[in-house]
């Protein structure tokens, strides 16, 4: 399922981690996992952020994704199914409604 993933870190702990290097070895082993279709890296609310578009292959991945932001980054986590222009095309031209 194409999943929305967004991370936004606390400040105090993602400082540490861009000083001792392990913010950027975080995120690229983020981006080698999940192999996303698009990912971003922004500020929101004063803090460092990311967002990934991937494809989620199972619900039970979702630790292995998320402990790593928690225990490493004091970061809050989300997980949002999400379409594409031709995901929600379909879906309207069903009506919306399930088939």
């Amino acid at each position: 399922m194409r999943t929305l993933l967004k991370v936004t870190c606390q400040v105090e702990a993602s400082n540490k981690a861009v000083a001792d290097g392990t913010l950027p070895k975080l995120m690229k082993s983020t981006a080698e996992k999940l192999n996303p279709e698009a990912s971003y890296f922004f500020a929101s609310d004063g803090c460092r952020s990311a967002m990934f578009i991937f494809d989620l292959k199972d619900p039970s991945d979702i630790p292995g994704i998320a402990e790593p932001f928690f225990m490493s980054l004091n970061a809050k986590v989300e997980f949002s199914p999400v379409m594409n222009a031709e995901d929600l095309q379909k879906g309207l031209a069903n009506g919306g409604t399930l088939k």
